[in-house]
């Protein structure tokens, strides 16, 4: 109810009038800036702010000041979660080894600083298991490499920052964010140890964050010789290798489901000539290669290459594809499974009777299993 020279303020403290109107209604017979009577104001603009005076009946309530709320606080983020947070430069990184969550406390006045530079990695398929270091299977192929360059973050990026591609690009809010870290896929077994004949491998898990998906990486197919079927290299982030033997088995389809930047490559063919070993996994840049004895000739190197990216302040490659193994009458292969948290696709072993194979590795006749994924969130924290 309006008097001469009375003053009411209205201020939309909590920027929320948007979604949650005010409706301003003055007393019967009163009007608002000479409108009607009876006539409502409605406010439907975030952080909208009002004075009203009253002056007569013929003008009634005058708006004599009107203003837009900006919030104060900090000109950057602030967030928690990860296995390990560190610093480059005015930089915080979070690094996410396994699942977990990464949590906004606060966000950035200013709206550039809240694009988040990013690298999900999935897990890299298992290869194919050998049988009697001629028959191999595929090596696996890498998990998915996708990685965005936020431009308040500098570091020097792979080759596939999908920045400034509005699909790549992650604006955080204040909110807990579910991080989603794939593990690597099992090996494949032609038996001879404790990975069982006719076991095939499996492909890696799935890395997310934000709404940004990686795929694991397709596991390597087995070989022709006894024990289960021979195999294609199966579709991922990255192929896995094709199983070697006769007929020629091809590696699988790299970056499925496919994504811009490409998320990784086909793997390699398996071989049919002279040495019938499996091809190797395909990676975040390359795509494998169909073992030596078969034209065409492995490239150099022989695997899927990966992407190497400077995000940690270091640069690291990740996302490399598993290699096909090599005719080895002596024995079986010393070397371990793929790395872990690189994606990096598993290696088809060589396999025999010979030397004994180190405990820390799968025992002869089986492929090697998949690198885990990893999950690196990096922002402007000062």
């Amino acid at each position: 109810s309006g008097s001469a020279g009375a003053i009411v303020s209205i201020q939309d403290y909590n920027k929320t009038f948007d979604n949650n109107n005010l409706t301003v209604t003055p007393a019967s017979g009163e009007k608002i800036n000479g409108g009607i009577a009876d006539g409502n104001l409605i406010i439907s603009t975030e952080g909208q702010g009002l004075t009203f005076v009253y002056v007569d009946s013929t003008v009634g309530w005058k708006t004599v000041h009107e203003n837009e709320f900006t919030a104060g606080g900090s000109s950057f983020v602030s967030a928690s979660g990860g296995n390990t947070v560190s610093t480059s430069g005015n930089c915080r990184i979070h690094t996410f080894t396994g699942p977990g969550t990464f949590t906004v406390s606060q966000v950035a006045a200013c709206a550039a600083n809240n694009v988040v530079s990013y690298l999900i990695v999935a897990g890299g398929g298992g290869s194919g298991g050998n049988r009697y270091h001629i028959q191999g299977g595929g090596g696996g192929g890498a998990g998915g490499f996708r990685e965005a360059k936020s431009p308040v973050t500098p570091y020097t990026a792979s080759p596939l920052d999908g920045y400034p591609s509005s699909p790549n690009r992650i604006t955080v809010t204040a909110q807990a964010y579910p991080i989603v870290v794939g593990g690597g896929g099992s090996a494949g077994g032609t038996g001879g140890g404790s990975v069982p004949e006719g076991s095939n491998a499996t492909s890696g898990g799935n890395s997310s964050f934000g709404g940004i998906t990686s795929a694991g990486g397709g596991f390597g197919g087995q070989p022709s010789a006894q024990g289960p079927a021979q195999q294609p290299g199966q579709p991922g982030g990255s192929g896995g290798g094709g199983g070697g033997g006769s007929p020629q088995r091809p590696g699988g389809t790299g970056n499925t489901p496919p994504t811009s930047p490409p998320q990784g490559s086909n793997g390699g063919a398996g071989s049919v000539c002279n040495q019938t070993l499996g091809g190797s996994g395909g990676g975040a840049t390359g795509a494998g290669s169909t073992s030596p004895g078969c034209s065409p000739p492995p490239s150099s190197p022989s695997r899927g290459t990966g992407a190497t990216t400077s995000i940690t302040g270091s640069p690291v490659a990740y996302s490399t594809g598993g290699s096909f193994s090599s005719y080895n009458p002596s024995g079986a292969d010393p070397s371990c499974a793929g790395a872990d948290n690189t994606g990096n696709g598993g290696d088809a072993s060589n396999a025999g009777p010979g030397p004994t194979t180190p405990s820390s590795c799968l025992p002869k006749y089986s492929g090697k299993g998949g690198g885990s994924g990893i999950v690196i969130i990096r922002y402007k924290y000062q």
